[in-house]
């Protein structure tokens, strides 16, 4: 057997690549946060267009401009004066450039799943103007100022915009322009590292999380000018909603939601605007952090969608998506969903707010006429489904946010205990399954460097099903936990968890089997070997130690260096021919 055998086959970089990457590129540091900013307006002849997109020479397809246009405007239903901010996420074009910069990207690897970078899809944050406007032919000025990014950073993007939006309709472009040459100068975006951000004489302090929480971040090196600069805009978080807020007329059923989220399963959520629709969403898609929810999922979505026609056919069961809509066309399209959630406006008061009631299905379609269906609908809010949750509803943690109200807690108070509740419940779900996903990983005295690396062993699900009994879930919630992780295997949720722990598991058997290579004695090893299996075992080695520094697999830099040096030593025992051969490679 082949004692350093390697399945994936990496060429090393050319010098030319290598020369290549010190250049740098033009707005290089922009795109480390944003894809681009456009401008959309309403055009009395063509409808919503982009009036500007900045940098001028990014690549945007027709086919992502048009749904940006249509996205990035709220339907004449939803009634939007004043200023409305919102999000939208969009499916990139087919074969286009997935990043300006491929596909390895340091930030991904230190960041947490549930704030990683997308590659196929766009997020779109939304400011959008509607005023009266006397010298405009329709009355009213109608405008958009829309940040479009890969980062799901909502809560940074939303508050840069309440910065420069204002500002960019009274000044127009010079003004955005300077906005975008001040975000080129943004430090990258590190996870675990406190970034001071300006941008038009303000200052926004972040942090992003790191993938391992760790106690406070490490301050950025900023250069010398930034102390010149105002005392900064601290926020509390990059990405978090007001998950209170969100979910305030639906508490009572959170059991329910959650474990809808965790399932996959396709969800329409009917909102009086893309803000409350957008809002729910995301916060529907953030109950099961630390899990990456792995279904397609629209904070808001219109009739011009590009996949409207994919989501609203009958021939088949509806996909796994969650679709944030406002136009009352939906009520109708999407009447035979499992699960519908319809809401009214997100208003914060003092007092309990209304419950909406969960309304089983089967009665809506005993309904004679589509007609009677959409106006039932229009008038009735609630949660429409026949799903049964497989665990019980913890009480004393709705009577806990209930009296919270009673008391008057503060919102981020009461979001933070919620988030608390949801986290500890994820993780409890997903704890059984990486203690069992341990159990597949080869035990490390079975790794030798003079023999190919052992195998991970393929997840049973029965197997797994047994080991419930001694380490199941450690939550205090009765109920039907088998039957619910059953279920959670036929999920793309639990498809998109295990691909992702496999690839790691890969990676860790990786770095023990070099790092049983690097403690080997290899020069002992190539006494008694031909030429053939010498060069042949150099060229192995060589592939190994490249692909560690390209995946930058966690092995100690000191222990690639020794490698490299008994390469290095072997070589040098060989004839000059295969010595200036191996060199050249």
């Amino acid at each position: 057997m082949d004692p350093f055998d390697s399945s994936d086959s990496l060429e090393g970089p050319s010098k030319t690549a290598a020369t290549n990457a010190e250049v740098p590129v033009p707005w290089s540091r922009f795109s480390a946060w944003l894809e681009c900013v456009c401008v959309v307006t309403f055009d009395l002849e063509l409808g919503q267009a982009i009036e500007l997109v900045y940098p001028h020479d990014v690549k945007l397809t027709e086919k992502e401009k048009t749904s940006i246009c249509y996205l990035s405007f709220p339907d004449s239903y939803s009634g939007c004066l004043g200023d409305t901010q919102f999000s939208f996420r969009l499916r990139q074009s087919v074969g286009r450039s997935s990043s300006w910069f491929g596909h390895e990207d340091a930030y991904n690897r230190d960041a947490p799943v549930t704030l990683q970078k997308e590659h196929a899809h766009f997020h779109g944050y939304v400011y959008f103007r509607q005023v009266k406007d006397a010298s405009v032919k329709r009355g009213y000025f109608q405008k958009s100022l829309v940040v479009v990014s890969r980062l799901p950073f909502g809560n940074l993007f939303h508050s840069l915009l309440q910065v420069i939006a204002p500002e960019y309709f009274e000044k127009h472009e010079p003004w955005l322009e300077t906005v975008c040459n001040e975000i080129d100068q943004w430090p990258a975006p590190v996870p675990g590292q406190t970034l001071n951000l300006p941008v038009m004489g303000v200052v926004m302090q972040v942090q992003i999380p790191p993938k391992v929480e760790t106690s406070g971040g490490s301050p950025v090196k900023q250069p010398q000018t930034e102390n010149l600069l105002p005392a900064p805009t601290v926020l509390p978080s990059v990405h978090e909603l007001d998950l209170f807020k969100c979910f305030q007329s639906v508490l009572i059923h959170m059991q329910m939601l959650w474990e809808l989220m965790l399932l996959g399963e396709p969800v329409v959520v009917m909102a009086p605007s893309p803000t409350v629709s957008s809002e729910t969403v995301l916060a529907l898609v953030s109950a099961i952090a630390p899990l990456r929810y792995c279904g397609d999922y629209r904070p808001y979505f219109t009739i011009h969608d590009s996949e409207f026609k994919e989501y609203t056919t009958r021939t088949q069961a509806p996909p796994n998506v969650i679709l944030g809509v406002t136009n009352p066309f939906f009520i109708k399209t999407f009447h035979c969903w499992p699960h519908i959630i319809r809401l009214g406006d997100l208003k914060m008061s003092g007092d309990l707010p209304k419950q909406v009631k969960v309304k089983k299905l089967a009665k809506l379609k005993t309904l004679d006429t589509k007609t009677y269906i959409y106006n039932f609908l229009l008038c009735n809010k609630g949660i429409y489904t026949a799903y049964k949750t497989f665990l019980h509803k913890d009480k004393s943690f709705i009577k806990r946010l209930l009296k919270g109200i009673q008391k008057k807690r503060p919102s981020e108070v009461q979001s933070a205990i919620l988030r608390r509740h949801l986290l500890e419940q994820t993780e409890s779900f997903i704890l059984p399954l990486e203690r069992y996903l341990e159990s597949l990983m080869p035990p490390q005295r079975s790794m030798s460097p003079w023999k190919t690396p052992p195998q991970i062993r393929s997840f049973s699900q029965d197997e797994f099903m047994k080991t419930l009994e001694q380490a199941g879930p450690q939550l205090t919630l009765k109920g039907d936990w088998t039957g619910l992780y059953r279920r959670f295997f036929r999920s793309p949720n639990f498809d998109g968890w295990y691909r992702l722990r496999h690839r790691e598991m890969t990676q860790k058997v990786e770095c023990l089997h070099l790092e049983a290579i690097c403690a080997a004695d290899l020069l002992t090893w190539n006494k008694d070997k031909s030429e053939v299996e010498i060069v042949d075992l150099i060229l192995k080695l060589r592939e190994k130690l490249m692909k560690a520094r390209k995946h930058q697999l966690p092995v100690k830099e000191e222990l690639l260096e020794k490698l490299e040096q008994s390469i290095q030593t072997i070589i040098s025992s060989l004839p000059e021919d295969l010595q200036t051969l191996l060199h050249r490679q």
